[in-house]
């Protein structure tokens, strides 16, 4: 099922992960013509300029050979089957440069904010070993990478690079590549995943030298490879931070390092914070080495290995693990309308409608991609309509930023 036998058998288990809570699918893709477009491009050349509202692309199974490139915030591409919904393409960076296209460098190419990729196999088939091939390539924020098999056998595989505000969340996927090849800037928060190594250079990079705070968080995680590869290293200011992790024997006696070059001193990046690599319980096959021995006291804080999730990885500005939904902050009614404010923008699917402990039914009107919505009725409303909690009866309103599950209003609640 791509690169080859052995990274299919060493990922087969991940495969059949059960799935989380999806959001409602608004279109289908199949390339047979059963959906309403062939090409997961031809879905998203679809959507508006400015998006507002949480779109879901559905991927049918099939092996999709075409470069992607997300321009609208909002997006979620999810597909049928892990193992059997193949997005592909060869592309080499070196090959890009030279002839550059409005598309990207990588088989999927994201440049926008709040973004999901769930369920899907996305492979770079080129087919040499080191040279830089993305697979994933971002300069937005708050995506969600989850469920997914992300191949490559070149260096930087998966590559988000929004290096001011870049936040990311990687979770249950199997990653492959060469030299970096996963290799975020900014925070960014991955656990539960598989790596392989199809080079000893290293597997992990960071740069983090925008703010003191960004740093790159790796919990249980499991990482193979070639024999005697590195675990990872840094160009720039980094801060690593890896809980409860696997080595296989395979994993070289080398620390994650600071790459400097001596004879070319122009090149070389800041390095004013000092070294900042953390690690809590991690174990190699066979036997530990001393340079990951336990030290989270060390860093800053002094947090204890509880403490790192993701919330906590992004300072709490985004916390993709909750399920809390937007909550009301405020409503005002007349006869026969309501508009509610909320405490973030709301998307809106299919036709709500929200009933009354009065027995009365309230009709989206609008406002679905903003904060205030409004829903209408065709009895006269009063305040008594307002003192039990709302019910939605039909469609979904739910919040519209990046998160691993749809995170529904909540109208179960009294609202002051």
């Amino acid at each position: 099922m791509g690169l080859n036998g052995v990274l299919a058998g060493i990922f087969l288990q991940l495969s059949a992960t059960p799935l989380i809570a999806r959001y409602a699918a608004d279109f289908c893709v199949d390339q047979n013509g059963h959906g309403d477009f062939k090409t997961v491009t031809g879905a998203l050349q679809s959507l508006p300029m400015f998006n507002y509202e949480r779109v879901t692309i559905f991927i049918k199974n099939g092996v999709y050979t075409e470069k992607i490139r997300i321009d609208c915030d909002y997006v979620t591409l999810r597909g049928e089957n892990r193992a059997e919904t193949i997005i592909r393409y060869a592309q080499l960076r070196s090959d890009w440069e030279k002839n550059k296209d409005s598309i990207g460098p990588a088989v999927i190419n994201i440049h926008s904010d709040d973004v999901i990729l769930e369920n899907l196999t996305i492979e770079n088939t080129q087919p040499e070993i080191g040279p830089h091939a993305f697979t994933i390539y971002g300069t937005g924020t708050r995506t969600i990478i989850q469920q997914c098999n992300v191949y490559s056998r070149g260096g930087d595989t998966v590559a988000l690079w929004n290096y001011k505000e870049g936040k990311y969340y990687l979770a249950d996927c199997s990653i492959s590549g060469a030299v970096d090849f996963v290799c975020p800037r900014g925070w960014c928060f991955m656990r539960d995943c598989q790596l392989y190594g199809h080079k000893k250079t290293a597997a992990l990079w960071h740069a983090g030298g925008y703010c003191r705070d960004q740093k790159f968080v790796i919990v249980n995680t499991k990482f193979d490879g070639v024999p005697d590869f590195r675990l990872g290293r840094h160009h720039y200011e980094a801060q690593f931070y890896l809980v409860n992790c696997q080595f296989s024997e395979a994993l070289s006696d080398v620390p994650v390092y600071y790459v400097s070059y001596p004879d070319a001193p122009e090149r070389n990046r800041p390095f004013n914070w000092g070294k900042r690599t953390y690690f809590y319980n991690c174990h190699r096959e066979g036997n530990d080495f001393d340079w990951f021995v336990d030290n989270l006291h060390e860093a800053d804080g002094s947090p204890e290995a509880d403490d790192l999730t993701a919330v906590w990885t992004f300072a709490g500005d985004w916390d993709p693990e909750s399920p809390s939904g937007p909550a009301i902050q405020y409503y005002d009614f007349d006869e026969n309308s309501v508009i509610f404010q909320f405490n973030e923008i709301v998307s809106v699917s299919g036709k709500p409608v929200l009933k009354t402990v009065t027995g009365k039914s309230l009709h989206y009107h609008s406002g679905g991609g903003s904060d205030t919505i409004r829903f209408d009725s065709t009895e006269p409303l009063v305040g008594r309509d307002f003192e039990q909690p709302l019910q939605v009866s039909s469609g979904q309103l739910f919040g519209t930023v990046a998160s691993l599950e749809p995170r529904p209003v909540d109208f179960n609640m009294r609202i002051e």
